[in-house]
């Protein structure tokens, strides 16, 4: 079996189970022309995403376009991982019903500092994948050719 047939591409309702079992995930923006990428603590809220951070970089350019956010995980019984992306458009929690409702979430972000501000990404699109992690020695050595260097 070639390795692209044994990519499994997930249902939108496995991608939001397998979200669920994890906490991380990387934030994808555009800041000043620019992507860039943030790592940020997430908990799932009636089909939308939701984080807490403090005002910055990262606030801008999710409240300015499309954003995306990308969760990964590894399950060692079965030696498979899983990649799931969520694309849509973040917006701010204002309203104090919203707020308040979203203060009862598991959110806590791993640096310190003021972190008062709540986002709400709403999806567009949900994606996600599912494959065999591939022994390690395969990486060994190049087709053909000598050892590949070290980033030592």
């Amino acid at each position: 079996m070639a390795a692209t047939d044994e990519i499994e591409h997930l249902s939108v309702d496995t991608c939001w189970s397998l979200m669920r079992t994890t906490t991380v995930g990387r934030l994808a923006v555009v800041v000043d022309d620019q992507p860039d990428i943030f790592p940020i603590n997430y908990a799932l809220d009636q089909g939308t995403v939701v984080f807490r951070t403090g005002e910055g970089s990262k606030v801008a350019g999710a409240l300015s376009g499309a954003v995306a956010l990308e969760a990964d995980g590894y399950d060692p019984r079965t030696n498979r991982a899983w990649s799931v992306v969520v694309k849509g458009k973040a917006h701010s929690i204002a309203e104090i019903g919203d707020l308040m409702d979203t203060l009862d979430l598991p959110l806590f972000p791993w640096q310190g500092g003021e972190k008062d501000r709540f986002i709400r990404i709403t999806p567009g699109e949900v994606t996600g994948r599912r494959f065999p992690v591939v022994d390690p020695s395969t990486w060994t050595t190049l087709p053909d050719g000598p050892h590949r260097a070290s980033c030592e």
